[in-house]
């Protein structure tokens, strides 16, 4: 029986029932419909539709469905169900009766989708969180293993400053927990109950939905039954989220592709994600990097289609909400597919610190420090930085490091010039000017390590109480 049929004359064209079915992407939903479906058939019993003999039978009814779901893929390949919720109405009324169609009373199958999306998209921020939360406790990992190792920063791809390599990684670690706090935001929004909100006026029958709210452990009942049937923007906010989570994933793809070519030699691929090619018997491709990168693309299409495919319906309820669960679930199975990846290939990836360090020094990247040097004895900055820029011209004519300078030579561009400069030169003094919060200063980089297990620490705890 359809969910609907009772007012129609003639049957659904064929083609067009195949078409228009959603049950081949949204069974994905049926633990959450099973478990919305459960916390209604409850507050049915409250408010008197059902009797506790029937609360019992639609109970046991729905965990066998779960039961057997889990068991069996096979249950869940039904060429006649319109949608899980026309699923579950099916199975439960071919194992209690006609029973099962009491569980209806009260109820729309816009709440239904509404509900069924919240709690997914609950689940999967928790479980991505979760993993960010892995992926950062590696990167503060290899942080802390860098130890004293230097390597150059760059501005605009061009040398800038030598950092040391656990500042670098850091920084990554810095980028994932903004993401984590995005989606912390977006649970928050997203964690209220649509249940009772009925197709679009709200429930015909006295149903307690701050009952249904707490059963399901959302904060409480949504606010607005128009609203709550047509709201979408918790879809769009976390698939934009997982789009910032994805443009972070593809700068470090792109940062280690680039520092595991042979022109840097930073970063020794790990063999165990990566190819060779079949033409070139030499080549070890980066294709964990490559496809990380190429996924971002993926995320991005998916939050385009969402957004194009909200922006112009009228309240409430409309079709057109049916096309924003594929771009929805393709969005998190990408982004929680890449993590546990990431995690790995960091885990493995071997990083070449001799060559960092001596890339590290050389390049005037100590060119900042040297301008320091002149400010810390009185030259005006604007000076200071024309006078040392003067210096490395000077050193590309001899070709040479301002250190090899001779302070005759430094001693004709100012005379606050003395033997200390040298030493002010050396890797160790250049990192250690650095020391304010958030900078490359040991110190403060041990500092930085130190917050960014505290932060690790209490965002796995956080969604251990989730869990």
């Amino acid at each position: 029986m359809k969910m609907w049929s009772g007012r129609f004359r003639q049957p659904l064209d064929p083609q067009f029932e195949r078409w228009q079915r959603s049950f081949d992407f949204d069974r994905r939903l049926l633990s959450y419909e099973l478990a919305a479906s459960a916390a209604h058939a409850r507050a049915l019993k409250n408010a008197g539709i059902l009797s506790a003999d029937e609360l019992i039978g639609i109970l046991e009814g729905l965990q066998k469905i779960g039961e057997m779901a889990a068991a069996s893929k096979g249950l869940v390949e039904d060429d006649t169900a319109e949608d899980v919720h026309h699923f579950v109405e099916k199975q439960l009324v071919a194992r209690i009766g006609e029973l099962g169609y009491k569980l209806h009373s009260g109820r729309s199958r816009n709440e239904q989708v509404a509900t069924d999306l919240r709690l997914f998209v609950r689940a999967a921020i928790d479980e991505l969180r979760k993993q960010i939360a892995e992926v950062c406790a590696v990167l503060t990992d290899r942080a802390e293993q860098a130890g004293s190792a230097a390597m150059p920063s760059y501005t605009h791809l061009q040398h800038a400053e030598p950092v040391l390599v656990a500042h670098w990684f850091l920084a990554y670690v810095e980028m994932f927990l903004r993401d984590v706090d995005r989606l912390a935001d977006c649970r928050k929004r997203l964690n209220v109950c649509p249940l009772g909100s009925g197709a679009v006026a709200g429930a015909t029958l006295p149903l307690d939905r701050a009952f249904m709210a707490e059963e399901l452990d959302f904060t409480a009942p949504t606010a607005n039954s128009i609203d709550a049937t047509s709201d979408r923007d918790f879809v769009l906010e976390f698939v934009n989220a997982l789009s910032l989570l994805s443009l972070h994933l593809s700068r470090w793809a792109e940062e280690m592709i680039i520092f595991s070519s042979q022109e840097f030699g930073f970063v020794q691929l790990p063999e165990a994600y990566s190819t060779g090619s079949s033409a070139m018997p030499q080549k070890k491709n980066p294709d964990l990097l490559e496809l990380v990168r190429g996924k971002t693309g993926r995320v991005i299409g998916s939050a385009t289609a969402l957004m194009v495919t909200l922006k112009g319906l009228p309240l409430a309820y409309n079709k057109d909400l049916q096309e924003m669960q594929e771009p929805l679930f393709d969005a998190a199975d990408t982004a929680l597919g890449l993590l546990p990846l990431v995690a790995g290939w960091m885990k493995t990836v071997e990083f070449d610190h001799a060559r960092m360090n001596e890339a590290a020094d050389s390049g005037f990247m100590n060119a900042w420090a040297a301008a320091t040097y002149l400010v810390q004895r009185g030259v005006p900055s604007r000076l200071a930085h024309e006078q040392i820029g003067k210096a490395v011209k000077l050193c590309l004519e001899k070709n040479c490091e301002l250190q090899d300078l001779t302070l005759n030579e430094l001693e004709a561009l100012n005379s606050v010039f003395d033997e200390s400069f040298y030493e002010f030169l050396k890797p160790a003094s250049v990192l250690a000017i650095h020391d304010v919060i958030g900078g490359t200063a040991p110190a403060r980089v041990r500092q930085g390590i130190a917050a960014a297990r505290k932060k690790i620490e209490s965002l796995r705890q956080e969604v251990h109480a989730h869990a």
